[in-house]
């Protein structure tokens, strides 16, 4: 019995590494040429693995909806998207009534091709909807059925995106944006990047998206979540979780809860089937506002300063804001340049990378895996 658990572990790993695999394409392929948008994408995988959703905050005209829909074009599936208004009825969502079965006496809903059926969604401002649409949506969210008059489906949904421009004031509606587990706010481009956003701007109008994954990839690492040994990392997640309610930074039990299910997904990403501190790093996503996810970064430094992966590396960064989360990018990046130095831009690409490997890390704590590639860098810019 011992082997064969092993085996069906052992079965399970190597079908995860694969699947993994594949999404790393399928990000790549999404996020070309689009800025700084690359958290946005990895938040999007982690949470379908985790089959939770995500919410994004930010101001018009952030790229928000270009990268939910690249990601899903990469991924594949059933995709709606709908932007929704103060006069947005529930049947624009979820279907009309159809009128033939209507005139038999049975009310129900024709849900082709409408929210119901999808498998990835977005919904832009998601907390303009009625009543009506976000009491209807709360059941797709939370129990993946969808329920209206005699209709009562089970929704294939693995994500909802929802976006606003910020987080509600309104009771009723904060208690709505509670049920998005994850939450991260976007900005605009800076200054110093806007020759890269012009460029990349000009690309993705002019390619395609090419899938390169599919669900089956999400639903592969999804059945591996459950399975993922959590003991190792519990103390420290409490643990944290008190030092954050020191510092005033609340979670809801239910959000407490449900971290771990992000914590298992980003394991699984990794190519492990237990739970170490470098996956602790998602608990910062689990903080509904802005202001708290900054103060858990300053309060929870120690901690995460151990948070690394192989796959989502923007996101780690952009959670831990450390040095030690930049050194698995680095690495990557170093090693693309390396197997291209005859490009034509090998130079301004490798002295840009050199430049942030140097404002990171002082000769004395420069680390094994990228004083390697640092020397490396050098010499083919001397040979060149």
């Amino acid at each position: 019995m011992q082997e064969s658990t092993a085996s069906l572990k052992e079965r399970i790993r190597e079908a995860s590494q694969e699947a993994s695999s594949r999404i790393r394409d399928a990000i790549r392929e999404a996020t070309t040429g689009l800025i700084d948008r690359e958290q946005l994408a990895e938040l999007m995988i982690l949470g379908a693995v985790a089959q939770e959703h995500l919410l994004v905050i930010g101001p018009p005209g952030t790229a928000k909806s270009a990268v939910v829909r690249r990601v899903a074009q990469s991924l594949g599936g059933q995709y709606f998207e709908y932007l929704l208004g103060r006069f947005t009825e529930p049947s624009e969502l979820f279907g009309p009534v159809n009128l033939t079965k209507l005139r038999e006496g049975t009310v129900e809903t024709d849900i082709a091709g409408m929210l119901p059926e999808a498998e990835i969604a977005f919904l832009d401002e998601v907390f303009l909807g009625s009543t009506a649409i976000l009491n209807t949506l709360l059941g797709v969210l939370n129990e993946r059925q969808f329920k209206r008059g005699h209709t009562r489906i089970k929704c294939p949904l693995r994500i909802c995106v929802g976006a606003a421009n910020g987080l509600p004031e309104d009771e009723g509606l904060a208690a709505f944006a509670d049920r998005f587990l994850l939450h991260v706010f976007v900005e605009a481009v800076p200054d110093a990047r806007l020759e890269d956003l012009l460029e990349g701007g000009w690309q993705v109008n002019h390619r395609t998206v090419v899938p390169k994954a599919d669900l089956g990839s999400l639903d592969i690492l999804n059945r591996a979540v459950p399975l993922v040994d959590m003991a190792e990392v519990r103390s420290d997640l409490a643990q944290a979780i008190r030092q954050l309610r020191e510092s005033n930074v609340l979670l809801s039990d239910r959000r407490i809860v449900k971290a771990q299910q992000l914590i298992a997904a980003a394991t699984v990403l990794a190519g492990r089937q237990v739970a170490t501190r470098a996956d602790l790093w998602p608990l910062v996503y689990v903080i509904p506002t802005a202001a708290g996810q900054r103060n858990a970064r300053e309060v929870l430094r120690d901690l995460l300063a151990q948070a690394r992966h192989p796959l989502l590396q923007a996101v780690v960064e952009e959670a831990v804001q450390q040095p030690q989360a930049r050194i698995a990018r680095l690495a990557e990046t170093a090693d693309s340049l390396l197997a291209n130095a005859d490009s034509d831009d090998f130079q301004k690409s490798a002295e840009a990378l050199l430049r942030e490997i140097d404002a990171n890390f002082v000769k004395t704590d420069l680390p094994a895996e990228l004083e390697e590639r640092r020397e490396q860098l050098i010499a083919a810019l001397e040979s060149d």
